[in-house]
């Protein structure tokens, strides 16, 4: 869905919006409230934790394979199998990851004949059943959605609470903006997903003919990258561009894209981190890095920009 242009783009994208409109993701608030407690309960007596791996990950995770109506006994398998894809579009892929990604790839042909003799309530029980127009998702066109949907539905979101946790720790004046006015967790998250662009570059797009912008030529075929994390700084469209500024008015950001491949899922990204920074700052409010912030890692990728862990106490 993300490499098509209408009318196959348009096809199916109505046969798997309604999972995901405001107010169908409004209906998982509690339980995505939930899971954040749930997780902070495992952790609040130590006194530290990696975030990342105990509660940026876990919370997008649980969601998105509940949604997608995967049993819980299998969501650790797809971190480690969405990583594998995820590693593929890094600068140096390795063939390592292959493995993996085909066993993710025969997992999910597995399921989806599982669903098919014994449909549940679930996001893939629907699409496959999903008919918009007489019309119907073919066997690789549901693999590929599920494909997109379990990939964007928790790494991009995995990204955005450890970055934007990090930036509110090393903007303390921020942060405490927010912890003491719950009410502005909306325009911090927007504000957050400016300021660290969790989906740092667009996916590739190819010149249909050759293309001038501000005076270079774009030989028609050649693949372009847009930069969302320069576009997200860009200082004609914000002021303080690399400030954070929690109540940024206005926040015409681009992480969630533009156009008709605006992100599907971003009512309920939105949502899942809005729940994660109200919960960590109002049951942790003494979240600080456990470490350097020099000493942070990294996950390598060209698409996706996100930390390796992030240990934290409080």
């Amino acid at each position: 869905m993300l490499d098509l242009n209408p009318p196959d783009h348009t096809r199916l994208r109505s046969l798997v919006h309604k999972a995901f409109t405001p107010s169908l993701v409004e209906q998982i608030r509690a339980r995505t409230q939930i899971v954040a407690d749930e997780l902070v309960d495992r952790v609040v007596r130590l006194g530290e934790m990696d975030l990342i791996k105990e509660f940026a990950l876990p919370l997008p995770m649980t969601i998105i394979t509940e949604i997608l109506g995967v049993p819980r006994k299998d969501h650790h398998k797809f971190h480690k199998w969405s990583q594998a894809v995820v590693s593929l579009t890094s600068p140096s892929p390795t063939l390592r990851v292959l493995p993996s990604v085909w066993r993710f790839i025969r997992y999910l042909r597995q399921f989806f004949k599982l669903r098919r003799r014994d449909p549940q309530d679930d996001l893939v029980s629907a699409l496959i059943k999903a008919e918009e127009a007489g019309d119907k998702l073919n066997e690789d066109e549901l693999l590929a959605m599920v494909f997109l949907l379990l990939i964007a539905g928790h790494e991009t979101t995995v990204n955005l609470i450890g970055n934007g946790t990090l930036a509110l720790i090393e903007n303390p004046n921020e942060m405490r903006k927010v912890q003491g006015e719950p009410s502005l967790v909306k325009p911090a998250v927007e504000e957050l997903l400016r300021y660290t662009s969790p989906v740092f570059t667009t996916t590739e797009r190819y010149a249909r003919e050759d293309t001038m912008i501000h005076g270079v030529t774009i030989p028609r075929g050649e693949m372009t990258l847009g930069v969302i994390g320069s576009a997200n700084r860009d200082e004609t469209a914000f002021e303080n561009p690399n400030e954070l500024q929690i109540t940024r008015e206005p926040n015409r950001h681009l992480s969630f894209g533009q156009g008709i491949h605006f992100c599907l899922g971003a009512p309920l990204a939105r949502m899942e981190a809005q729940i994660a920074f109200t919960t960590l700052l109002r049951r942790l409010p003494d979240l600080k890095l456990r470490n350097s912030a020099s000493s942070l890692r990294w996950r390598p990728g060209i698409f996706l920009r996100g930390l390796a862990s992030l240990p934290v106490r409080f």
